[in-house]
């Protein structure tokens, strides 16, 4: 029996439609769907019924997951056993600061996970490497850039601030409100360009450079913080998050490179589909 076909037939049932699928691995869904056929037709029966938001399995189906599961599982295990190719395939990832463990581990996980003995190390992005994680606007001129995710910012306060009580913020009313200082952010730049045009001063407590420590310095009370808020991260229940009136601002996050690779088509994909499920 077809190995591949299982390991097809797999995603498909883990991910309830054939194009979810073949973004899950990485192949063309008309290859996955002929690969389905191939094997409900080796085992004379029908697996999956399709309807309008993807496929069920049948009877049968339901019968093969877990023996299909078992199977790859096992071979698996059989080529762990006599393997003896120890190369590694070298791949460094420059991130920009700010972009979040939960979402960022996520899909790092996945991309050492598809791609075979992948030795993967992060960087700034500014340092050399074969791909960049980061904002729109440090896009060079020879890269290519695949958007991600987009986030618009927003004042992140403690749950007792005073503005949690004001239904639209506006700049004056940031007049002498404790503040932590997340540098570098092209989202305090416009704000310290607006805090300046009105003659705005803000009691700056702390300065620092990762999201999770400026909102952990929020739910601790120390003051407020302008951050890019993601799905993620507005879930916080132990903090509000307002907007600030007339001052629109949002951040493009994207994978940037200038040199196309099989292990940067891999994490392409992997871009893509998490834009995809963001939206």
């Amino acid at each position: 029996m077809d190995l591949r076909a299982l390991e097809y037939f797999v995603a498909i049932y883990e991910n309830g439609s054939l194009s979810a699928a073949s973004k899950k691995k990485f192949i063309a869904q008309p290859s996955i769907s002929a690969s389905l056929k191939q094997l409900e037709h080796s085992l004379a029966t029908s697996l999956f019924v399709r309807h309008a938001r993807g496929v069920q399995a049948t009877h049968a189906g339901e019968q093969l997951y877990p023996l299909a599961k078992q199977l790859l599982e096992q071979a698996g295990a059989i080529r762990d056993v006599f393997s003896t190719d120890t190369t590694k395939t070298p791949f460094r990832l420059g991130l920009i600061k700010g972009l979040g463990v939960a979402r960022m581990s996520d899909l790092l996980g996945r991309f050492t996970r598809s791609v075979d003995s992948l030795e993967l190390t992060l960087v700034s992005q500014d340092e050399p490497c074969q791909a960049r994680i980061i904002s729109r606007d440090l896009q060079l001129n020879n890269e290519q850039f695949v958007p991600m995710w987009q986030e618009e910012y927003q004042l992140a306060m403690p749950l007792d601030h005073r503005l949690s009580l004001i239904d639209s913020i506006n700049i004056m009313d940031l007049q002498d409100v404790a503040f932590i200082q997340r540098s570098p952010c092209e989202g305090w730049s416009y704000l310290k360009k607006a805090l300046n045009n009105g003659n705005i001063r803000v009691d700056t407590r702390a300065r620092i450079q990762t999201i999770e420590y400026a909102l952990g310095l929020v739910k601790a009370g120390l003051g407020c913080a302008f951050i890019p808020v993601s799905e993620v991260i507005v879930k916080d229940k132990y903090i509000h998050f307002k907007p600030i009136k007339d001052l629109s601002i949002s951040r493009e996050i994207g994978l940037g490179y200038t040199q196309m690779s099989d292990t940067v088509k891999v994490l392409q994909a992997l871009a893509t589909h998490h834009r995809d499920e963001e939206n």
